[in-house]
């Protein structure tokens, strides 16, 4: 009985780590700014056949209606009240969503922003995309409700009760983020609307959330809300299953808050992983590809089985955030199908990969003007996903997700999940390989001259669908052919001119 309760305490401790995806599924996308009638088609004809693990989902709560600049992005990200009623879509959109989702296998992550609520400087009676009256003069939210007693005016130190130095932990914990009202999480009855919010979220279906700005919060305050939070709805979760949770907290170094202060609460954004792989990319300050033979904890980034990865996010894509100009996104398409093809071949951290909207980009002094433009609209009403006959999308979306590439390499990462890193290969250059086992292998040739090699892949004979270059179709292959050798060998040329320098086989692209 001891044994069975050690277990059990265990295997609760570690609850908050996992995604809960449905088996075999290792890779979520966030759906940055889509409406919830378009996730849950997305979810049905498009994520679960392609073996996509789950969605990070874009604030659902009622929000401040910025029209100056026209309804930015960032308005998602200053609540008015808990209710969800937002421009992606009301509470039964939102249900509905959650249900379609999760019924094929799909998980849905809430983005929640749990740490404050609108910007000190915003107008008495604006208004909300709900309608909720609110003024953040007299710190006065009637939607939660909320009064001046739930927020940290009096706790914070400094003379502007904004953040003045982020080398001063409590400063930047209890004082407020770019002029947002800090709430005072360590009182019982902020703690407990926070976690209604959250519960009545799980209690719809979801399977975990994002913590916005974390770093922003005390680790107690974030532990004594989750100590509130309900298992999972057991229509689709097993019976006492924890919410994942992933915490932003953006930690470069130097700093008086890190991110290991928060691995006892969930996972934790590691934003390293971009900012680096991108440097390394780019062959700048002479990084190469070489050089990621150690890649993950052996390049000073957090512990795998605590680090939520991504090449880029929503933020620091604009230019906001961590990692600056290193960024990779998909302005830059082919070395951000590189970096992104080997973050999902590489077995470090749980991954996310970005789904993005186009801006038109205004860069003044060395910086995009228009890094606040919001979703693509009519009026300020989000526009439809449309999909094209090629399966890419329209009406300005992106949908990196889509992309051949990174939808394969989202496959391949399901196929070689649990395999060790094998067989690595470089050229003390920018030209290097990996296996994951005996299950992929996958080749990159970032140098400015072709390769040609014969490399060990530790996978077993025979022909291979190139994963990168087309697809594995009614048994042949619609792009490059790998041949395997009895002995594991196999020649792989990647001219340098290539559109995607990079080459990927596994299992299940064998014909």
């Amino acid at each position: 009985m001891k044994f069975f309760l050690l277990l059990s305490l265990i295997g609760f401790c570690w609850a908050q780590y996992d995604p809960h995806t449905q088996y075999g599924r290792t890779a979520i996308v966030h759906l940055f700014e889509w409406r919830w009638v378009d996730i849950a088609k997305e979810c049905e004809r498009y994520l679960a056949p392609n073996g996509f693990a789950g969605v990070q989902v874009s604030p659902p709560n009622e929000n401040i209606v910025v029209h100056s600049p026209s309804r930015p992005w960032w308005e998602r990200y200053q609540p008015i009240s808990y209710k969800i009623c937002s421009r992606s879509g009301n509470e039964d959109e939102f249900r509905d969503m959650v249900n379609r989702c999760n019924n094929v296998g799909v998980r849905i992550y809430v983005d929640a922003v749990i740490n404050h609520m609108c910007g000190v400087g915003a107008q008495a009676g604006q208004s909300s995309t709900c309608g909720s009256y609110f003024n953040p003069n007299n710190r006065d939210f009637p939607g939660v409700p909320y009064s001046g007693f739930d927020f940290n005016d009096g706790k914070c130190r400094t003379a502007s009760g904004g953040i003045e130095n982020y080398q001063d932990a409590a400063q930047v914990r209890d004082c407020r983020l770019s002029g947002l009202l800090d709430l005072a999480l360590e009182k019982d009855y902020v703690r407990t609307k926070v976690a209604d919010y959250m519960n009545h979220l799980i209690d719809i279906g979801v399977a975990g959330f994002r913590l916005d700005a974390s770093k922003h919060m005390w680790p107690g305050d974030i532990k004594a809300i989750l100590d509130k939070l309900h298992n999972l709805n057991t229509k689709w979760f097993s019976q006492g299953s924890r919410p994942f949770i992933f915490q932003e907290v953006i930690d470069l170094g130097g700093e008086a808050v890190s991110s290991n202060e928060y691995f006892g609460n969930g996972r934790v954004t590691e934003f390293k992983y971009g900012a680096k792989l991108g440097k390394v990319m780019r062959k700048w300050d002479g990084e190469k590809m070489s050089y990621l033979k150690n890649w993950g904890e052996g390049w000073g980034l957090m512990p795998s089985d605590r680090a939520l990865v991504f090449v880029d996010n929503h933020d620091n894509q604009r230019g906001h955030g961590a990692g600056g100009a290193s960024i990779l996104t998909f302005w830059d398409a082919r070395l951000y199908k590189m970096a992104v093809g080997f973050m999902l071949a590489h077995p470090y951290g749980f991954t996310r990969v970005m789904s993005s909207y186009y801006w038109p980009r205004n860069f003044q002094n060395g910086k995009d003007v228009n890094d606040w433009v919001g979703p693509p609209n009519n009026n300020g009403k989000t526009k439809e996903v449309s999909i094209n006959p090629d399966s890419t999308c329209g009406n300005d979306w992106i949908c990196e997700h889509r992309w051949r590439q990174i939808r394969n390499m989202v496959a391949f990462r399901n196929v070689v999940n649990g395999q060790p890193f094998a067989n690595w290969w470089d050229n003390d250059s920018n030209q290097v390989a990996f296996g994951r086992g005996n299950k992929g292998f996958i080749v990159f040739n970032n140098d400015d001259w072709a390769l040609s090699e014969t490399l060990q892949t530790g996978l077993p004979a025979g022909t291979y669908c190139d994963v990168i270059s087309g697809d594995k179709v009614d048994g042949n292959c619609t792009g490059i052919k790998v041949y395997v050798g009895n002995d594991g060998k196999a020649h792989f040329s990647i001219s340098n001119s290539a559109e995607d320098p990079f080459i990927a086989i596994h299992a299940e692209s064998k014909i």
